[in-house]
């Protein structure tokens, strides 16, 4: 009897499989295990896998192969290229710093140039200034051009000491090979700060030369100037005493070439004029030191001048041919411009007298000396001790009779005295 639900197998024993091998009247059998079945099949799947696996491996191995080298090659051309711009930027670099060294090289030559040229004028003017200080005068002396720079004024030394520390100074700011590389460690705005800190450096030295050079010619023109105004005062001055001079000087036949202000000839042309006008204020002063402009005694009293007078013997009109300075016996009498002496001894009513004769016409006369301490054709200067006051002669009383004569006839010497004071002071 069957119960509801249960199998017909139930209460089978299941035989396990079992492979059967006969051979001639050999039979063997073998019992297969489920477990064994199982583990050769996953053998067998897997060596199929395997070989699938290593086929596909093999068709796809000449692909991967070159893709890899495609990307190697990709990664190698980057790398290539990279270093290429690298290479480059180094070459750019280092002709750009190549560049900037010519250009300080050259910068430096010109400025060093430059600065030698002004120091040769320095010495051109050398002597000229002597001159010029010489002859300068209170009213020149407060004619002065603008103040050099102290930084300015020590590149102008005669020596040119100046020279290698300027050089020195740009030898600094110039790049050099070496520091091509490592200029690129640099960020282009460092390099530009420093490149236009050079040319800013370029531009104040040179505009510091430039303005010694304009300093150079606004002191020649200002020397130039005052000699001429000081060489026309004392002609003007002569000329108004009734001295001829060459009055003519620079009044007519005049021309010459025009001459532009950046003519690089000016300076040679201001160092010219310069020195014209030097010669004609010391033709000037030559003239005026070589008329009687002196006093005969300083500190003297004048007793009695030079016109038409009562005599002081005869009581009488006569005419005084010089002036009369009063000063006790044994005062000295001082020539009043160089000269030769002419006469040196008793003349008439003079009693003791002294003739000097200046040249350009003119002479003067030192009488009624006690004493006479020159002798006839003696050279004597100005300021020089010709004799010691007395009252020899036609006098009633110590004075000094001073007498200037012009082409031989007395004019009044109290015009060359006026003469002397305008124009003492520039001489």
């Amino acid at each position: 009897m069957k119960h509801p639900g249960q199998t017909t197998g139930f209460g089978r024993r299941k035989e396990p499989h079992t492979v059967i091998i006969a051979r001639g009247d050999e039979i063997r059998h073998f019992t297969v295990r489920p477990w064994i079945m199982a583990f050769l099949g996953s053998t067998l799947a897997t060596i199929v896998i395997g070989y699938l696996l290593a086929t596909s491996y093999l068709v796809l191995r000449d692909d991967l192969i070159g893709a890899m080298a495609a990307r190697q090659a990709r990664l190698q051309q980057a790398y290539e290229d990279r270093i290429s711009a690298l290479r480059a930027q180094v070459d750019r670099i280092t002709s750009r710093q190549l560049l900037d060294q010519q250009l300080v090289e050259t910068k430096v030559s010109e400025l060093l140039e430059q600065q030698a040229q002004l120091s040769s004028r320095h010495g051109r003017l050398a002597p000229l200034l002597d001159r010029a200080a010489a002859a300068e005068t209170p009213q020149a002396s407060a004619a002065t051009p603008p103040d050099i720079k102290p930084e300015i004024r020590a590149s102008l030394s005669d020596d040119g000491t100046s020279a290698p520390s300027l050089a020195s100074a740009f030898a600094a700011t110039a790049p050099t090979k070496s520091s091509a590389f490592w200029s690129l460690l640099k960020s282009p705005q460092e390099s530009e700060t420093a490149a236009d800190h050079a040319d800013k450096l370029f531009a104040s030295i040179k505009q510091s030369l430039k303005t010694i050079e304009s300093d150079q010619i606004a002191r020649i023109d200002s020397l130039t100037e005052n000699a001429y105004q000081t060489a026309d005062t004392i002609s003007e001055a002569l000329e108004a005493s009734g001295v001829k001079v060459d009055s003519d000087y620079g009044k007519s036949d005049v021309g010459g070439p025009l001459i532009a202000l950046d003519n690089p000839h000016m300076f040679d042309a201001k160092v010219q004029e310069l020195d014209e006008s030097l010669d004609r204020l010391d033709k000037m002063k030559e003239t005026a030191r070589r008329l009687p402009i002196a006093n005969p005694a300083p500190g003297r009293p004048v007793s009695s001048t030079f016109g038409v007078r009562t005599d002081p013997i005869l009581g009488m009109p006569a005419l005084h041919s010089g002036m009369d300075f009063r000063a006790p016996s044994g005062s000295t009498a001082r020539a009043t411009a160089p000269g030769t002496v002419v006469k040196a001894g008793w003349n008439g009513g003079y009693g003791r007298m002294v003739e000097i004769d200046h040249g350009f016409g003119f002479s003067t006369r030192y009488a009624h000396l006690s004493r006479i301490d020159v002798k006839e054709g003696q050279k004597v200067s100005l300021g020089d001790v010709v004799g010691e006051v007395g009252t020899t002669g036609r006098s009633t009383g110590p004075h000094l009779h001073y007498e200037v004569r012009q082409n031989g006839e007395a004019v009044n010497p109290l015009r060359f005295l006026k003469l002397g004071k305008e124009i003492g002071r520039y001489l």
